[in-house]
């Protein structure tokens, strides 16, 4: 007797996809392989979803450091709450960074600075470079005056801008005292006798702030003294555009008329010269060569003297030293071991021990002589003396102008007396 009867017997007709053994009904389709032409539709829209994500990818380039973290091809390991991946080839610098995003740190020694400070704001509000991928970083030392407390004041305002636009990005401030005790004032400071050990005293400054204010997501580093007085409002994508690793612009200042109305200010960006190699030759290795005075004749060509008012702005001159006032350097030169030496290096130190060392390491380093932003005038001692004299000699003038014209205004009203009386003498006796 058959115990499994057929479809045919009187049981309940089995569905063509079900099979009967031994009591039991399965469903050959559920294990049956998936037909080619499935498989090819769940390619085709995985592929299409890859396609759609790289395009994504390249039209919003924002959207790539947020990707990082937790990509697809990163795999499980980074996806850790604590571990932050971050891809610095990214993150090298281009000629027109405001379209990629690159973010800029934007970094200010400050000491004794709060008479600049209300300028220095002003001109961070101006600047057209996204305010939003501009990281700002203060390092304020060896100051007398109420620089931090203004500089607090000051930022809070620039942060609570009505305008979100207005607004920067992180915002870093540090105070670390270097024991610097040559005086701010000019005299003091562009003294030659002070230069050296102020010179290493603001590259340790410089690399402090560095060090604690640079992050893996930075493509940029600008450097600002707080005392430029008239710079361009884009200056940092005119200076990025040249695509270069370190690019300084050309510094003058303005002076009164009656001191010829203009002059050069940072004469530390300039190109190497013989006089001044055979010089290093004869120094002692600690020694620290520096511009502008007569003790170091150099011979140099400096950027500052080739100016052109008509000139063309973007035309560039390779150099070797560079000046402090305002430069713009890809990270990575720093990254790579570039920075602000507090020693002799090559006989000298600070900025223009910085040109010397990317010099050194194979990075572009340039100077704009015709691209010029202006420092702010602060007259010197003997500036000031010329003044006190000049206007010594304005106030004799005017005296001597009064007195003059007091002895005037008395002879003629004599003159007009005695003419009078005379003219009735002669009317009377014609009269007769």
């Amino acid at each position: 007797m058959n115990r499994y009867p057929s479809a045919g017997s009187g049981a309940y007709p089995l569905s063509p996809t079900l099979i009967e053994s031994r009591g039991r009904t399965y469903d050959y389709e559920k294990y049956h392989p998936r037909t080619r032409h499935a498989r090819r539709g769940l390619l085709g829209r995985i592929g299409a979803g890859l396609g759609a994500l790289l395009v994504l990818l390249w039209l919003f380039p924002s959207l790539r450091p947020r990707m990082d973290v937790f990509s697809f091809s990163r795999g499980e390991e980074w996806q850790i709450e604590t571990v932050r991946y971050y891809d610095l080839s990214q993150v090298g610098g281009t000629a027109r960074g405001w379209e990629r995003e690159e973010r800029i740190l934007l970094c200010a020694p400050l000491r004794d600075a709060a008479p600049h400070l209300p300028m220095f704001f002003s001109h961070l509000r101006n600047l057209t470079y996204p305010h939003n991928l501009i990281d700002l970083a203060f390092l304020v030392g060896d100051s007398k005056d109420d620089t931090l407390s203004l500089l607090s004041e000051s930022l809070a305002q620039l942060q609570q801008a009505k305008d979100p636009k207005q607004r920067f990005g992180e915002i870093s401030v540090l105070e670390k005292d270097f024991g610097q005790k040559v005086d701010q004032d000019v005299e003091s400071r562009h003294g030659f006798a002070a230069q050296a050990s102020r010179r290493k005293s603001m590259a340790q400054a410089r690399n402090w702030l560095l060090s604690a204010a640079l992050r893996p997501t930075h493509s940029w580093v600008y450097w600002r003294d707080v005392d430029v007085e008239t710079a361009p409002f884009t200056i940092l994508e005119d200076l990025m555009r040249h695509n270069k690793d370190v690019i300084v612009p050309n510094v003058w200042r303005p002076l009164p008329d009656w001191l010829g109305g203009e002059q050069p200010y940072d004469l530390n960006s300039w190109q190497e010269s013989d006089t001044a190699l055979a010089l290093a030759d004869t120094l002692d290795e600690d020694a620290v060569i520096v511009e502008g005075y007569a003790e170091y004749a150099t011979w140099r060509p400096h950027l500052a003297y080739l100016r052109d008012p008509y000139g063309d702005p973007d035309m560039e001159m390779e150099i070797d030293g560079v000046g402090g006032v305002s430069i713009l350097a890809k990270a990575k030169v720093f990254r790579s071991g570039v920075h602000f030496p507090a020693f002799s290096f090559e006989k000298h130190a600070e900025t223009e021990g910085f040109g010397k060392m990317a010099k050194r390491m194979r990075f572009s380093v340039v100077g704009l002589p015709h691209y010029t932003i202006w420092h702010l005038y602060e007259p010197s001692v003997d500036d000031i003396r010329h003044m006190e004299e000049m206007e010594q000699e304005r106030k004799a003038r005017e005296e001597e102008e009064l007195a003059k014209k007091e002895r005037l205004e008395k002879i003629k009203s004599q003159f007009d007396v005695d003419g009078r009386a005379q003219w009735e003498q002669d009317k009377a006796a014609l009269e007769k």
